[in-house]
């Protein structure tokens, strides 16, 4: 069998897997059907400082090859998180990525300097939240906004750093250099690109909140571009994700430049998705004569 781990930002992962935030909950949902430990990583379920209940229904809507989700990041604060969620996944034998979130730069720092305090491997900043002091345009959608809440963060994490992109910009290349510049140890992407649907019964949009993140294979094409695009443009490592659900898609991933990759709406329609994922790529290396699998990162040939 090939070698599947992958280093992150000093961080060693079994396999390349990580499950997706939002998508896994904290692992309690998916572990009747089997362990979390077969995944590389988790990306735990986004939260901020205090609790959410997040945004009225309906908040879901499936779409061609996809799904568009307004949920709202509803959480349990981090107190919840650090004294009921996380001593539950003790011994979970895969590491825990923190997914932090915010509205203010402040809410940002104070939250990851109580996550580094706590058990968890990585923090994974989601910068694709409104800043309600700037008239709600997210955080990532600017250099200047994004390399701000990062400096902020980073004088306080004590965990190994990832930022999540948001793929609802011109140019996603120079948004993760400017936070490559202020410390982020990886950078993520793609977050969810904005999509609508409409009810022509009732000529309102079926979600409430109007509009929602579009996620699922429809995406994909896009995800897979702009990642070559960053890993091309950045030295720390970089993690794919976006409209993942073959082992296929996450070796094209990685070709594109992927040190890893993250699965997420997949597992609504298949939950068994990341499992297949692990061993169709491990079967394909063996096919291939591949002994590890960091061989093929970043091989892609442009023509």
């Amino acid at each position: 069998m090939a070698r599947l781990g992958v280093n992150l930002c000093g961080v060693d992962f079994k396999n390349p897997v990580i499950a997706a935030s939002g998508c896994f909950g904290f692992g309690q949902e998916y572990a009747k059907m089997y362990p979390v430990s077969v995944f590389g990583g988790i990306s735990l379920k986004g939260m901020t400082f205090e609790e959410r209940q997040g945004n009225p229904p309906p908040r879901i809507a499936e779409t061609p090859s996809g799904m568009l989700n307004s949920v709202g990041l509803q959480n349990p604060g981090v107190e919840a998180f650090l004294s009921h969620e996380l001593p539950a996944l003790k011994g979970a034998d895969t590491v825990l990525i923190a997914n932090a979130a915010g509205s203010t730069i402040e809410s940002y720092a104070v939250l990851v300097e109580r996550l580094s305090d706590s058990d968890v491997d990585m923090i994974e900043l989601n910068i694709s939240c409104p800043n309600v002091k700037q008239g709600g345009a997210a955080f990532g959608v600017t250099c200047e906004g994004a390399a701000s809440v990062v400096k902020a963060v980073r004088k306080v994490c004590k965990k190994p750093l990832m930022v999540k992109l948001s793929p609802n910009v011109t140019d996603i290349a120079a948004i993760a250099q400017a936070v490559e510049a202020e410390g982020a140890d990886a950078i993520s992407l793609i977050n969810t690109l904005l999509g609508m649907r409409i009810d022509i019964k009732t000529r309102r949009p079926i979600l409430k909140n109007n509009v929602g993140g579009l996620s699922g294979p429809a995406v994909f094409p896009v995800a897979l571009r702009m990642v070559w695009q960053v890993a091309n443009r950045v030295k720390v490592p970089v993690v794919g994700l976006g409209g993942i659900e073959k082992w296929q898609d996450a070796i094209e991933m990685m070709m594109a430049g992927a040190r890893a990759i993250q699965v997420g709406a997949a597992m609504f329609s298949d939950p068994y998705a990341p499992v297949k994922i692990v061993d169709g790529m491990n079967q394909w290396l063996d096919e291939q004569g591949i002994s590890d699998i960091n061989e093929i990162v970043g091989t892609v040939q442009p023509w």
